[in-house]
C-alpha cells in the first residue's frame, strides 16, 4: 500500500510462521481518508501471513459492495448484516424487515459464510433504540440457521442481554463473539455454549488486563483473531489506521498472554477459521 493518500500507515510487521486469518475487516471504510484498494490490503495482508480475510458488511449498502468483490478476490470470505445501530433507523422508516430480507437474499451468495455483524450495542444506541436492535438481533439469529451460517455477533456494554437473547432463541451451529470484550466469566460462559471468541488490537492495550484474562482461560480450539479494520489498531500503533497486515502484532500479544509458541497459535487459527467458515 504505496498510495500517498495512505502513506501514514505503520510499517509492515515480521510475518507470521503459519498463516492465518482475519476473520473481521472492514475493506471497504476509510478512517482518515479513502480506503485502499481491495488488492493492495490483501497483498499487503498476505506478504506477512495474513493470507485469508472475511469482509464484512453491515448495512445494506457495504453488504452488496461486499458481495460485488468476493468473486473478484480468492482471498476473501464475506459477511452480511445490519449492524445493531442501523437497526434502530431501519425501525424508525419502517424499513427493518425489507433490509432485512434484502440480507437474507445476499447471504445466498456462495462466497457469503457469515451473517453479521448483528447483536446489541447499548454504548452508542440509546433506550429508545433498544426495542429494533433485539427485533434485529433475533432476526439474524434466525437468518443464520436458516442458511447455515455462522453468526458474527457485535456486543458492545449488552453482555447479558446478548447471551439471554441466544439462549431464548437457540443458537445457530456456529457462533462467533467479534472483538470479544467480556471478562473471564463471559469467556468461560461462552466456551461452555461452544462459542468462539475473537480477539481484536484492544487486547495488546496496555489497559486492558481484564481483557486479557479472559483471553489467557479461553482454550485455543475456541480463539479467533480479527482486526476490525480499519479500527482498533494493536500497539505500538494505536491510534494510527488499522488493516489486515497489521494481524501478527495481535497475534504475537495473544500468543505472549496464552504462554503459547506463535507457531501453535497460528495453527490453532487458522484451523478454527476453517471451522467457522469452511474452506476459501
Amino acid at each position: 500500500m504505496t498510495d500517498s493518500r495512505h502513506a501514514e500507515l505503520p510499517p509492515e510487521p515480521e510475518p507470521l510462521p503459519i498463516p492465518v486469518v482475519d476473520n473481521h475487516c472492514h475493506l471497504d471504510i476509510g478512517r482518515d481518508g479513502p480506503a485502499a484498494e481491495v488488492a493492495d490490503q490483501v497483498s499487503a495482508a498476505t506478504r506477512v501471513g495474513v493470507n485469508r480475510l472475511v469482509q464484512i458488511g453491515c448495512d445494506r449498502e457495504s453488504a452488496r459492495w461486499t458481495v460485488g468483490i468476493l468473486d473478484d478476490h480468492p482471498a476473501l470470505l464475506g459477511g452480511v448484516a445490519i449492524h445493531p445501530n442501523e437497526a434502530p433507523r431501519h425501525a424508525a422508516a419502517g424499513e427493518l424487515e425489507e433490509a432485512l430480507t434484502e440480507i437474507e437474499q445476499l447471504a445466498a451468495h456462495a462466497r457469503v459464510r457469515v451473517i453479521g455483524e448483528s447483536g446489541l450495542d447499548y454504548y452508542r444506541t440509546g433506550p429508545d433504540g433498544v426495542g429494533a436492535q433485539h427485533e434485529s438481533f433475533r432476526a439474524h439469529i434466525e437468518i443464520a440457521k436458516r442458511t447455515g451460517l455462522a453468526l458474527q455477533i457485535h456486543d458492545r456494554d449488552a453482555h447479558e442481554d446478548v447471551l439471554r437473547i441466544l439462549a431464548e432463541e437457540g443458537p445457530p451451529e456456529r457462533v462467533v463473539l467479534h472483538c470479544f470484550s467480556g471478562d473471564m466469566e463471559m469467556a468461560r460462559e461462552c466456551v461452555r455454549r461452544g462459542y468462539y471468541l475473537s480477539f481484536a488490537g484492544t487486547v495488546t492495550f496496555k489497559n486492558a488486563r481484564d481483557l486479557r484474562n479472559a483471553l489467557a482461560v479461553t482454550p485455543l480450539e475456541h480463539l479467533l483473531v480479527e482486526t476490525d479494520a480499519p479500527y482498533l489498531t494493536p500497539s505500538p500503533h494505536r491510534g494510527q489506521t488499522n488493516a489486515p497486515y497489521l494481524v501478527p502484532h495481535t497475534v504475537r500479544a495473544m500468543a505472549a498472554t496464552l504462554n503459547v509458541a506463535v507457531p501453535t497459535l497460528c495453527e490453532a487459527l487458522s484451523a478454527n477459521s476453517e471451522a467457522v467458515y469452511g474452506p476459501w
